[in-house]
């Protein structure tokens, strides 16, 4: 069977962290809804911005675009494009949106790094998005920053879904957590909002296996690759303790969802480490995986299917103990690369806009030749 529908059976979700407007005119995306049970998908500035500076899927669209409104600002000739790309993969993920009564079938969409540190503004910039994509699956990204949490309370007691993004440590998960159930304890019909809670994990491993050839123990080498894992089972354990005791049991009577954990940064950094590590050391019921193209494939083709998020946390408390003894802190780690990485969702985003700018010069020389 494969292992991909696999994990559906285990209560764990697949999206594809891609997309671009090929894949969706191809009818390749709806295979793989079809044929893998891809659920989600996500949205990513850099692949855009790849897209459109090296090939010409893009050219059409954007001549369309600049036809009706050729004075158009290149941060809105951006926009138009991303909403049509995720309304049709909306469209395509409408049936499994309705055949999950809302918990499943989203496309997500970022608002603007440069609102990372901005409260009101990413609220009303979630709010605009919210209604120009007009679409009900539909989960709008805010980053778990101290300014991120009390928008993402807001947007959920007013009843947009949210993608929290840019989670690495316990911590942060918790403080993320909290924030959605008091957003959703001030929502009148709370079970019409959806929210997932994503959390990176390579990218953990790649930070704290650079401290760790620092230290350059043998000790401390036997750890590389372990801390993502680790990491996120105890965030996982920490999600079971908040939605699945009777902390929750008032807030499930009132039908407010669960705030699944997803799983992000699925990709291996480091070529010595298996390319399915991220995904087989992570499964488990009420999650989601998102993954880039080339990881579910991999995963397709050799991926080995059994429940592993509950199993070993004693040990992955003692790889964090063992990290702890060496001053290697995951908490402190995991603010600083939601600073870097608020940073480079910023560059990307600089990068795309430029890419932009070129391709939209190019075909005006084009048009004029």
């Amino acid at each position: 069977m494969n292992p991909l529908r696999q994990l559906r059976e285990l209560g764990q979700s697949v999206w594809l962290d891609y997309i671009r407007r090929d894949l969706l005119t191809s009818g390749q995306f709806k295979r793989l809804v079809a044929e893998d049970g891809v659920s989600g998908v996500t949205s990513n500035p850099s692949i855009f911005a790849k897209a459109i500076s090296q090939d010409r899927e893009y050219d059409e669209v954007i001549q369309k675009i600049l036809r009706r409104t050729p004075d158009l600002e290149t941060p809105a000739l951006f926009e138009q494009i991303e909403i049509e790309d995720l309304q049709m993969a909306a469209d395509v993920l409408r049936p499994t949106y309705e055949g999950t009564a809302g918990n499943d079938g989203f496309v997500s969409i970022e608002v603007s790094p440069l609102l990372a540190y901005d409260t009101h503004a990413s609220i009303m910039e979630a709010h605009r998005l919210w209604r120009q994509v007009n679409r009900p699956n539909l989960m709008v990204k805010i980053p778990a920053t101290a300014e991120g949490l009390p928008a993402i309370e807001e947007l959920t007691a007013a009843g947009v879904n949210v993608n929290v993004t840019l989670m690495f440590s316990v911590s942060q998960y918790e403080d993320v957590a909290r924030a959605y159930l008091r957003g959703a304890e001030r929502n009148r019909k709370p079970q019409n909002v959806t929210s997932v809670a994503s959390f990176f994990v390579s990218r953990v491993d790649t930070a704290v296996d650079r401290a760790l050839e620092e230290v350059g123990t043998p000790e401390a080498l036997a750890l590389r690759g372990r801390a993502g894992i680790a990491n996120a089972r105890l965030a996982y354990r920490r999600f079971r303790q908040l939605f699945e005791g009777p902390e929750f049991a008032q807030a499930k009577s009132r039908r407010v969802r669960v705030q699944k954990p997803l799983w992000a940064s699925t990709s291996t950094k480091n070529k010595a480490y298996s390319g399915v590590m991220y995904i087989e050391g992570l499964i488990g019921p009420n999650t989601i995986n998102s993954m880039p193209p080339e990881t579910l494939d991999a995963f397709r083709d050799h991926g080995h299917v059994e429940v592993t998020l509950e199993r070993d946390e004693l040990e992955a408390e003692e790889v964090v103990g063992k990290l702890l003894a060496m001053d290697i802190n995951l908490k402190s780690i995991g603010q600083e690369l939601t600073d870097k990485g608020v940073e480079k969702f910023d560059k990307s985003y600089g990068e795309l806009l430029q890419a932009l700018d070129k391709k939209r010069a190019a075909l005006a020389t084009d048009r004029a030749a």
